[in-house]
């Protein structure tokens, strides 16, 4: 599947709504750009960057291990 952006009048915004809702999920998915996609789209692409520039920090299975029974004994 492709993604596009858009950036629509407000005239014509209801229109193309309407016209893009006569699809199914399958054929296209609306994507609506609020705060919190945009955050949590800003923090992914860091954390990307890290990755391909060689700074990110990971942890190994038995670090991950060891906070995942810590946070299940803690609840």
């Amino acid at each position: 599947m492709q993604t596009i952006r858009l950036r629509v009048n407000d005239k014509v915004y209801k229109n193309l709504m309407w016209f893009l809702g006569r699809f199914t999920n399958e054929e296209i998915q609306v994507v609506k750009e609020t705060d919190q996609f945009i955050s949590v789209q800003e923090y992914l692409s860091s954390e990307l960057e890290k990755i391909e520039n060689g700074t990110a920090e990971f942890e190994s299975i038995d670090q991950l291990d060891e906070e995942l029974e810590h946070t299940l004994r803690k609840y």
